[in-house]
């Protein structure tokens, strides 16, 4: 496929994935807010109707009043919307984006030969594997720990658990970028899967059964809840793993493993603090801001962790030449950006296009680290700031 329409590609599905993500996530979080903060109907005609909880609210210059029923109303209304597609779209616009970028190139995305050193085929088939395995384990932990008191803390144990051994096998296997993106995508595929293996079709049931006259199993909705649950906990790791493709400094760190599961842990934290925050206000209880405090240390503890070592000042004394840094471009860059290749369009073997491109170049390699792709040529983090340098000084090419 020529570059130039992998490109439009890329931007096209990139924006719908973006724009269905922000729909699923959206009503998926304001579903979880409206369940925490319901209250019991103070009249009697919602009670008897079957109403376990309601709320009022206002929003855009009107007044809202969503009821909730213990488990589903006398008679089924004739318009009844469903929440699917959203869940649905993100996870098909998102595996078309992974398609065309990591695995239609698995040999620049998937393959770091300082890991494993295997076929595009291979690596790529490794990847759908990924997603895969990880529905079929995590629906495992479900079934086997899901029910009894202790069910919600044994199956967030055993999913912790394989979410680490999984970031940990991903980030030996595959290069760091997509590494991170891989385990994102595993999440939010489990993601979808209970939407379209557990949610839905235990509201079809109950529908069914209401429609036969028959009386409703009140288990479809708690097996519904209960994976609906588990992905508003995955949403904040899912996102932080996808977004990380821009920030070489997270996957391009020494043991980038820990570093993803370190702030994935703490995307769970601060969802968790706001889930608690609108039971506690319902209830009359103190905010507990305790898992947001401790979710926003991790990311304080991680940035301290990663910060680069200082460069010494003797070395920031004399500016940089163009020489310098062609030296730097020539051993790193110009093996995918030169009159053959021109990767991105970019061509870094001529003066005039390195004076074009000096702020691309400085942002790229000295300031977001994602490039050179993976550190395929083994940039140091003192040419890195040699560019940096050269690109304060003025970026002179003569």
């Amino acid at each position: 496929m020529d570059a130039y329409v992998l490109d439009w590609v890329n931007l096209l599905l990139r924006w719908a994935h973006v724009i269905v993500a922000i729909a699923w996530i959206g009503s998926s979080f304001y579903f979880v807010f409206l369940d925490n903060s319901l209250t019991p109907p103070p009249d009697q005609l919602s009670k008897d109707k079957g109403v376990s909880g309601e709320l009022w609210a206002v929003h855009g210059g009107g007044f809202y009043h969503p009821q909730k029923y213990a488990v589903a109303p006398k008679k089924i209304p004739e318009h009844l919307h469903w929440f699917y597609w959203e869940s649905y779209s993100t996870w098909l616009t998102g595996f078309a984006l992974f398609t065309v970028l990591y695995l239609y190139q698995a040999s620049s995305f998937l393959i770091d030969k300082n890991l494993m050193d295997w076929s595009p085929f291979a690596a790529g088939a490794a990847a759908i594997g990924f997603l895969v395995v990880f529905w079929f384990v995590y629906d495992a932990i479900c079934r086997a720990f899901g029910q009894g008191e202790r069910a919600d803390r044994l199956v967030g144990i055993g999913v912790t658990v394989f979410v680490v051994f999984a970031s940990w096998l991903a980030c030996h296997l595959f290069p760091g970028r997509a590494a991170f993106l891989l385990v994102g995508a595993m999440m939010a595929t489990s993601m979808s899967a209970n939407v379209f293996f557990w949610i839905i079709p235990g509201q079809r049931k109950v529908i069914a059964q209401l429609k036969a006259g028959e009386a409703v199993d009140p288990v479809h909705g708690q097996r519904a809840k209960q994976r609906s649950v588990h992905n508003t906990y995955f949403t904040l790791p899912v996102l932080i793993a996808m977004l990380s493709n821009h920030y070489g400094f997270l996957y391009g760190a020494p043991n980038n493993w820990i570093v993803l599961v370190v702030i994935m842990v703490a995307g769970a934290l601060i969802r968790h603090s706001f889930v608690a925050r609108h039971k506690a206000l319902v209830q009359g209880k103190p905010v507990p801001w305790s898992y947001a405090v401790a979710g926003t240390l991790l990311i304080v503890a991680l940035g301290v962790w990663l910060m680069p070592a200082p460069q010494p000042q003797a070395a920031a004394s004399a500016p940089v030449t163009y020489a310098q840094l062609r030296e730097v471009l020539d051993a790193r860059c110009v093996v995918c950006h030169n009159d053959q290749l021109a990767s991105k369009n970019v061509n870094l073997t001529h003066a005039d296009a390195v004076a074009q491109h000096a702020q691309m170049i400085n942002q790229q390699v000295a300031i977001l680290k994602t490039m050179p792709l993976d550190n395929a040529t083994q940039i140091t983090d003192a040419e890195r700031a040699l560019v940096g340098r050269w690109f304060k000084e003025g970026a002179p090419v003569k």
